[in-house]
């Protein structure tokens, strides 16, 4: 399994999952509210900050013909140039936006939806990009992110697996050698049971890549789960204030939330680990308390060993419970005393 590196961090299996804060549309419009976000964000021990580069006019048509508007879910009704226009992050916020996470020591990078916005964040010196769900069927647009050679990571929600194969072939044609995928339902917010989480072992051994989730549910429940099974990036959308009335705020994390994720997503790799039948270095001292075959009875040179005389109890100092049936019979090759644990030096030989 290969791995990728963002600002030196390494990201695969064999490293603790790697955490993206996604602001979003969070801001809600206030470049204050922004940089608070950024401040926030890094304080929870998130790896790196995600935001999403794209102006209305560059996403969509400012059209009143019906397909242009959305239909059931959490913003049925909108037109989706006035949503997109409400929820961008205007262009000229991300100068100081990159420049705040630099002071403050966290990557930053976004998701770029069309060429021009790709052409900013590298004048700004984004270290990696990411495509978004509903852009992974967008092939030149995956190439020219690829162009770059920064290490990018490609969200796979609404795409079956011949568009993701696709979008593969898209960036490793374009010239990207770092290529993480990340499995994801695009609803908002999606239920625990739409993610199906057998998909990501599948997409690791069928797409050969960096596997993660991007997870839109509501709580960290899922995100921490997915370390199990083999997730090595989780995406969250993160906030301020889920009752800030933002086009995300109500499925997103706030900060002590997303902290908690970050530590508990750690936990789960760490526990995770690798095939290991042996014995764990926590239960090195309690070996002793396991059963092992004790002297109930006082017994004389010569007796037989009997029920009455001989049983497996707790600690574990003796023979191994398993020779029970084998001992029974056999005489003693010395007295012994009520509570001696039973060796193979307390039988006589056989004839």
């Amino acid at each position: 399994m290969r791995e990728i590196s963002i600002c030196n961090r390494l990201i695969g299996p064999e490293h603790p999952p790697y955490v993206i804060c996604e602001l979003s549309a969070n801001h809600n419009g206030d470049f204050d509210a922004a940089i608070r976000l950024i401040e926030a964000a890094a304080g929870t021990g998130a790896d790196a900050i995600k935001i999403q580069t794209y102006r209305p006019d560059t996403i969509t048509l400012d059209c009143d013909l019906p397909e242009f508007s959305i239909q059931g879910g959490l913003w049925d009704g909108r037109k989706l140039y006035s949503l997109y226009e409400e929820a961008h992050t205007p262009w000229e916020w991300h100068k100081p936006m990159f420049e705040r996470a630099r002071e403050l020591g966290i990557p930053m990078f976004s998701s770029p939806f069309d060429f021009s916005a790709v052409d900013l964040l590298e004048d700004l010196g984004a270290p990696a990009y990411k495509i978004a769900s509903f852009e992974a069927v967008d092939l030149p647009l995956i190439r020219y992110v690829a162009a770059t050679g920064k290490p990018m990571i490609i969200s796979t929600g609404i795409a079956d697996a011949e568009e993701i194969g696709e979008a593969i072939e898209a960036a490793r044609d374009g010239g990207c050698s770092e290529l993480a995928i990340l499995h994801c339902v695009s609803g908002y917010p999606a239920p625990a049971e739409d993610y199906n989480f057998a998909t990501i072992p599948d997409m690791i051994d069928r797409f050969g890549l960096v596997t993660g989730l991007s997870d839109h549910t509501l709580d960290n429940t899922t995100a921490i789960a997915s370390v199990a099974v083999g997730a090595s990036i989780i995406e969250k959308h993160f906030t301020l204030d889920k009752s800030g009335g933002g086009p995300d705020d109500s499925f997103s994390l706030e900060p002590a939330e997303f902290t908690q994720l970050c530590q508990s997503a750690k936990i789960a790799w760490a526990a995770k680990g690798r095939v290991n039948y042996g014995l764990k270095s926590s239960e090195q001292n309690n070996v002793t308390f396991r059963r092992s075959l004790y002297v109930s009875r006082d017994i004389s040179a010569g007796q037989t060993f009997t029920p009455e005389n001989l049983r497996s109890i707790r600690p574990g100092h003796g023979l191994a419970p398993k020779h029970y049936d084998a001992v029974m019979g056999r005489r003693a090759a010395r007295d012994l005393k009520f509570g001696e644990p039973l060796l193979w030096d307390c039988l006589q030989d056989e004839d």
